[in-house]
């Protein structure tokens, strides 16, 4: 087992230097940071010379680092001697989560169209080039899981909440294009929109219609629609809630033809100026 006593208390040289991770010069508690993060990328655990690698830093700094988060409670270590996440950690994410007034407030209406339409209900936010799933319920009975998971994410050009959000931000062809820069845009499925020009039309499209749509675009066989919600500010979304579907139970066609019955679900949260 990986345990505290080979490294503690020497000296590594490479403390004072900095390490450079995923671009970005990392330095004393920056390093301890990196490691935590690392950490949650492994929820089956991680031995100390895999993450010694990952992190690239020094074996004895990223051990440090490990001892600094297990006295905090934020690692652990398993019975085989690999780091995980600890109980601290997950406790003070899952009570911040629950706590976000958003959170609070947008719950209700997530049961609400899970039990109305016995499909997956989510609320996600826009991050850059990525949608976040803020929550998710799935329908209490029939319930096929999908990929999507609370904190994880999805590109925004292949789902219905991120090109709702993007099409509020994005207005012409030179926008997309600035906001698509050098790195290509993902396809996750035949059906992506991965050009410049295919991607504004739709954003367009969603701008006229007033509700994002994903039909299959992120996942083979799933389709979606999403609709802004401003659960924060009167003008401006903090996000958008989408009804998540098997294609061949919940056609797309027919989540459009719901979209009053969502927004009726909605009430207030889905209108500006509430």
């Amino acid at each position: 087992m990986e345990h505290t006593q080979p490294y503690d208390g020497s000296t590594d040289p490479g403390d004072d230097q900095p390490t450079a991770v995923g671009g970005h010069r990392l330095v004393g508690s920056d390093r301890v940071l990196a490691v935590l993060k690392e950490l949650a990328r492994y929820p089956g655990g991680v031995g100390l010379e895999e993450l010694t690698r990952v992190v690239a830093s020094p074996k004895p700094t990223v051990h440090r680092a490990l001892g600094a988060l297990r006295r905090a409670g934020l690692a652990e270590q398993d019975a085989r001697g690999r780091y995980v996440l600890g109980d601290e950690f997950l406790r003070m994410a899952f009570a911040h989560h629950e706590a976000r007034p958003e959170q609070v407030r947008l719950r209700p209406v997530l049961d609400a169209l899970a039990r109305r339409f016995g499909e997956t209900a989510h609320y996600a936010v826009l991050d850059g080039r990525e949608v976040v799933y803020r929550a998710k319920v799935d329908p209490p009975t029939g319930a096929v899981r999908l990929t999507s998971t609370i904190g994880g994410r999805n590109p925004a050009h292949t789902t219905a909440v991120g090109k709702l959000l993007l099409a509020r931000r994005l207005g012409t062809v030179a926008e997309v294009e600035a906001w698509i820069g050098g790195s290509p845009l993902e396809r996750r499925t035949a059906r992506s929109l991965c050009t410049a020009a295919a991607l504004h039309q739709e954003l367009a499209a969603t701008r006229e219609r007033g509700y994002g749509i994903d039909d299959q675009e992120n996942e083979t066989g799933v389709n979606c629609l999403a609709l802004a919600v401003y659960p924060t500010s009167p003008t401006v979304p903090a996000g958008a809630v989408s009804v998540s579907a098997l294609a061949y139970r919940t056609p797309l066609d027919a989540l459009v033809d719901a979209r009053d019955e969502i927004r009726a679900v909605l009430g207030s949260l889905g209108e500006p100026g509430s």
